[in-house]
């Protein structure tokens, strides 16, 4: 009768890395070797990739419509959280992205007619007052040469003059001006104001849409941690939601069998009611288990084990997550050697 060699381990579980290993506070895993030598049994559970449903920044429960243990699916409303001044900033931010856009309309649609006529009429009434001041001056100039009038009245109509020509001159670079419309730099002015005003608003708008938290992917509701009411801060999970799409068993092998595999190799999971299951090896940590990472001989080696992860080929074919099941992994010749020899 053939010996079999078991090991019953205690072990800390992974933390969330680049294999995809998800933390457990402890797992306890076994692993046979024996029967007809040529397959390798490693037992396990079939779990889940969690994801906690948490809000970005602090906020209050407002209702949370799941219990643990319910299917959801993708896109499906799972809570409702709120900010008590979002909503008034929300209002803020939309009346000034309008107030920014309609000073934009103005500067690209330029001048007004009212505006362009008025300047002109302004223009025209310069230029009849420097006519006017124009003939004042020339009847002073030939009084002040007969000494009909005193110095000082000459040189009031030369002044008056003077004033009502600046008059006639900003009054057309006033009428150009509205007819040119807004400068170039003054409408670019404006587009950068509404830009950042949309864009105030649409960081506040986004704020908002995290304050519903949907099912990123179809699953199992694992955990609800908070209830409606509770005030909650930045990342704290109000839900755990399970992707029941891609389950998974980890297992532990020893070094023996490791050498011999590579992710991508096909092994069977067998369930309790002797089903086998097709899967893979989707990864291998690299790092061993359960012995000092000094190994000491050649039988220490021998007995250190590595976490590796099993995918299903067919999700829909995997059991109900939580249960035991077996990974049956084929020896190489002589990884079988190796087995045989230590357990003798």
């Amino acid at each position: 009768m053939r010996q079999q060699r078991c090991y019953g381990l205690w072990a800390r579980g992974y933390g969330l890395g680049a294999m995809g290993y998800w933390s457990l506070p402890f797992l306890l895993a076994s692993a046979c070797s024996g029967g007809d030598g040529e397959f390798y049994e490693a037992r396990g559970t079939v779990e889940v990739h969690e994801i906690d449903l948490a809000p970005t920044a602090a906020a209050r429960v407002a209702a949370v419509r799941v219990d643990e243990g319910a299917a959801v699916q993708a896109g499906d409303t799972l809570a409702l959280l709120r900010q008590i001044e979002l909503p008034a900033s929300l209002e803020a931010q939309s009346a000034a992205v309008a107030s920014a856009e309609a000073n934009l309309r103005d500067l690209e649609a330029g001048s007004r007619p009212q505006e362009i006529r008025k300047a002109e009429a302004e223009l025209a009434g310069a230029k009849a007052d420097a006519e006017r001041t124009a003939r004042a001056l020339e009847r002073a100039r030939s009084l002040v040469a007969d000494n009909a009038i005193a110095r000082q009245q000459y040189d009031d109509a030369v002044a008056a003059d003077r004033v009502a020509q600046e008059k006639v001159q900003a009054a057309q670079e006033a009428l150009a001006l509205a007819r040119a419309g807004s400068r170039p730099q003054r409408i670019q002015a404006g587009r950068a104001e509404v830009a950042r005003a949309r864009a105030a608003l649409e960081q506040l708008q986004a704020r908002a849409g995290d304050l519903v938290l949907t099912a990123p992917v179809s699953g199992i509701i694992l955990g609800r941690h908070a209830e409606p009411g509770e005030a909650l801060g930045p990342n704290v999970p109000v839900l755990t939601l399970g992707e029941t799409s891609r389950p998974f068993v980890r297992v532990f092998l020893p070094q023996s069998l490791v050498s011999g595999i590579a992710v991508g190799t096909s092994v069977d999971v067998v369930t309790e009611d002797r089903r086998s299951i097709p899967a893979r090896i989707a990864a291998i940590n690299p790092k061993a288990e359960f012995t000092p990472r000094v190994a000491l001989s050649e039988q220490e080696r021998a007995d250190l084990m590595f976490g590796v992860k099993v995918e299903f080929l067919n999700p829909a074919d995997a059991p109900h997550p939580g249960l035991w099941v077996t990974v049956k992994v084929r020896q190489s010749g002589s990884a079988a050697v190796r087995q045989r020899d230590s357990v003798r």
